[in-house]
């Protein structure tokens, strides 16, 4: 073998071993949520994403995949359980544990400050613990954005009647078709990448969102009435593949942990500061109308049923509605 000929070898192994990666990563964390880009959803986990792999020293490499790439919510939240995908965050979380339901129940918290109170107490540290039965780990539950609004291409709502017969698209959510149901609405169930158009093309007469899905969806576009009730809020937990997360070494744990709730409180925090905002651009493009003190307690009175048919079925007992409304003080 030659002189040159080792040189020209040498050089090419050279090469290869600059080109490639110091170190390829030990663990990788799929990540796949419904919401555009340019959500705060979206926003913290890219954060999350740099976060982690810095922690971790590269340990962990982190994939985000928003704006419905990998599937609907629903199939998502499957795909976490499957293994298929190590994480997501969305609607469907009543399929990690039925009692996060309690959070959604209509006009059960009077602010926000209340439902974080409470997803941040030992109540709902624990309803986030029995999720590992179902093969999901929670490490943090936040806040999928501020309270709920309705809105609709055919008149306001300010009484539960004027919301009778109206088409409302709605998320595979119990308590909300049982809402919508209880204000005498026909809930549709669409998915979310879907409702834009089911709206654009009259499929259903209206949707319920809070303020920023609606801004960023740009659901308003299709729609003409905005009505505020604050209804109702949704929890963000974090949903991760169980074995997954087992799998991982106690340090990685613990910086996995870390991010994962440095990147919810980046979240809460910026979710909810912009609703105000997002407010602000559809009172700029569509007919709002607040709904009175008095009105809103015929609310309250009309979904009741939706409170006692949980109690009804076992999914959630007085004493645990009351413990969440006290978590929330």
């Amino acid at each position: 073998m030659s002189i040159r000929f080792l040189k020209i070898a040498c050089a090419s192994v050279l090469g290869l071993a600059l080109a490639a990666p110091a170190s390829a990563a030990d663990y990788t964390f799929k990540f796949g949520h419904a919401q555009p880009p340019t959500s705060v959803r979206h926003k913290s986990m890219e954060m999350f994403k740099a976060d982690l792999e810095k922690a971790s020293a590269g340990r962990i490499a982190v994939e985000v995949f928003g704006g419905g790439a990998l599937g609907n919510e629903a199939e998502l939240t499957d795909m976490v359980k499957m293994g298929t995908i190590q994480g997501t965050r969305g609607g469907a979380f009543a399929k990690a544990n039925k009692k996060f339901l309690i959070y959604t129940l209509p006009f059960l918290f009077k602010d926000t400050n209340s439902v974080l109170k409470a997803m941040r107490s030992d109540f709902g540290a624990a309803i986030g613990k029995h999720a590992e039965a179902n093969g999901y780990y929670i490490p943090i539950t936040g806040v999928a954005g501020g309270f709920r609004q309705i809105t609709n291409s055919k008149k306001p709502i300010t009484v539960p009647e004027e919301a009778a017969g109206l088409k409302i698209r709605t998320p595979p959510i119990e308590t909300i078709v049982k809402t919508m149901q209880a204000l005498g609405a026909n809930p549709q169930s669409i998915p979310y990448g879907e409702t834009y158009m089911a709206l654009k093309m009259g499929v259903v007469d209206g949707q319920e969102n809070p303020p920023s899905n609606i801004v960023e969806m740009k659901f308003y576009e299709a729609q003409k009435y905005l009505s505020v009730v604050d209804y109702q809020i949704h929890p963000d937990p974090f949903m991760v593949n169980l074995k997954w997360y087992q799998s991982l070494p106690a340090d990685l744990k613990a910086v996995f942990d870390k991010s994962a709730k440095a990147a919810m409180a980046w979240s809460d925090e910026n979710w909810l500061a912009s609703e105000a905002s997002y407010l602000d651009t559809l009172k700029k493009n569509m007919t709002v109308n607040v709904v009175s003190p008095e009105n809103r307690a015929k609310f309250v009175t009309a979904v009741k049923p939706v409170w006692d048919a949980y109690v009804k079925d076992g999914t959630f007992t007085e004493q645990e509605i009351e413990k969440a409304v006290l978590a929330g003080k």
